[in-house]
């Protein structure tokens, strides 16, 4: 039925975009137009789907185009959809300030029991070079409005970021990019959320960050952003990783907002599909022709996964319908 339905809304709209199909971009922060690193949580009490991100200035435009102040002072931004495919803009998280700071970057939500988690990247403040400090706080929430302190994380080192968390029969295991100890992925053990026991092996010996892990046909999966291409790697039980030959979302695509290379995932498993959810530079804009500050501008796409011969593939081009099913 619903292949049908899509077949008839194409024929008689004539090639204009049908509502079983995700836009090309799926979203677009109105307000700074630099929307990345997206964590999305289904909101049961509201019946909603919500989209955490970190908020990028990219319209700011600074004397220096080495200054990267741009993606510093950024709040967290939340868009809010009914179906997963449309979105709209929610203004910014309530992140509290006395745990956290000035820069706030690359949200990680997870709920377990009735109670929402978010993982956040802070940075003590507005800098124009990447040479400031990280830490990953933890933060809860009953409702996804109000966000209560809890810890931050004791990781071994003053320069990490971008965490991802699953829960496993033996407590909680998180990954996270370390930068002094050259951009490598590593995990930490805990089996409360508070403290933290880091492993000394990096996951696989490749710069990275953004790692989101997750489980899909059978497998746990893990999908870091490489700058050239999305790695992927596979495990049966979160401690020893293959890496997959190929990478995702390298090659640009061909739609206009999507012609660059797919960076930081965020991936949804839901009734059984996976979809993966990348922000794209918009270097390749008409508009950055003549704006030598438009690539700072980024957009959120949808794909879908697909598993395929004991490997992952996504396919940018294809149409895709991307709306979720309330779990």
């Amino acid at each position: 039925m619903r292949a049908a339905a899509l077949t008839l809304c194409l024929s008689v709209l004539a090639g204009s975009v049908c509502a079983e199909t995700a836009p090309k971009p799926l979203y677009r922060d109105p307000v700074h137009d630099g929307a990345a690193d997206a964590s999305i949580m289904y909101d049961k009490a509201n019946k909603t789907w919500r989209m955490f991100y970190t908020n990028r200035r990219a319209d700011l435009k600074l004397p220096d185009p080495k200054d990267v102040a741009w993606v510093h002072g950024t709040a967290i931004g939340v868009a809010t959809s009914k179906d997963g495919q449309s979105w709209t803009y929610s203004g910014t998280a309530k992140i509290p300030t006395e745990c956290t700071g000035e820069t706030l970057w690359a949200p990680e939500l997870q709920k377990f029991g009735d109670t929402y988690h978010m993982w956040l990247t802070v940075v003590p403040g507005v800098f124009s070079n990447w040479n400031g400090s990280r830490t990953i706080v933890h933060l809860t929430s009953k409702d996804l409005d109000s966000w209560t302190c809890g810890d931050t994380l004791d990781l071994g080192s003053d320069r990490v970021i971008d965490a991802s968390v699953v829960k496993l029969k033996s407590g909680y295991r998180l990954w996270f990019k370390d930068e002094r100890k050259g951009s490598r992925l590593f995990a930490a053990d805990s089996p409360d959320l508070v403290h933290w026991t880091r492993q000394t092996t990096p996951v696989v010996d490749i710069a990275a960050e953004g790692p989101k892990v997750f489980k899909f046909k059978g497998k746990y999966w893990m999908i870091a952003d490489a700058w050239k291409g999305l790695i992927v790697l596979s495990s049966k039980d979160t401690q020893t990783w293959a890496l997959q030959d190929e990478r995702l979302l390298e090659t640009p695509g061909v739609a206009p907002t999507d012609d660059a290379k797919g960076q930081h995932p965020d991936v949804v498993v839901n009734n059984g599909r996976a979809f993966i959810y990348y922000f794209v530079h918009q270097s390749e804009a008409p508009e950055a022709k003549t704006d030598p500050y438009y690539h700072q501008r980024t957009v959120l796409q949808v794909a879908e996964l697909k598993y395929v011969n004991g490997k992952l593939t996504v396919d940018r081009n294809a149409k895709v319908d991307a709306r979720l099913i309330a779990p």
